[in-house]
């Protein structure tokens, strides 16, 4: 059964046929499990990722470290449910090392991004520091490697 969501995880467009093949599956089992698997949330979602740099489109992404002061009872739960609740929020993971939590979030613009960290993150009670990096391009992400772009032609004007 790991096989089966190992392949899903590699390309979720694999026809159930392909997948059933690969795990060495029957359609119908490879069926009952994907089922299963969505059922109980093991499988959360299935997602593309895409190279945004290729269409124009222009986002800022952000890394944001997030200090907190853990809650008595909850720990660090209640405050990262408090984060994770806003649409912005991608990512978000509790780390050791010398920072708590990392955020991560996509925006237009970097005031976009610097008014959820200064307005909406910072303001949390809980929250006793953050620090925000931009991410300035991406390599690899999810085991799939971004590359560069041909470049384009130019336009030369001769007189």
């Amino acid at each position: 059964m790991e096989k089966l969501l190992e392949l899903l995880e590699q390309d979720c467009t694999m026809s159930v046929e392909q997948i059933a093949a690969a795990a060495g599956m029957t359609v119908a089992e490879a069926k009952a499990a994907i089922k299963k698997y969505e059922d109980e949330r093991t499988i959360l979602g299935y997602k593309a990722i895409i190279d945004w740099d290729r269409v124009r489109r222009e986002t800022v992404t952000a890394l944001i470290e997030v200090n907190v002061v853990p809650q008595s009872i909850d720990g660090f739960d209640r405050i990262a449910e408090r984060i994770y609740q806003y649409d912005e929020v991608e990512s978000m993971y509790l780390m050791s090392g010398s920072f708590d939590l990392t955020v991560i979030i996509s925006g237009r613009t970097l005031r976009e991004v610097a008014q959820f960290v200064g307005e909406r993150l910072a303001p949390i009670q809980g929250v006793t520091g953050t620090a925000t990096h931009f991410i300035l391009k991406k390599y690899k992400e999810k085991h799939l490697v971004f590359r560069p772009q041909e470049p384009e032609e130019r336009e030369y004007i001769f007189v």
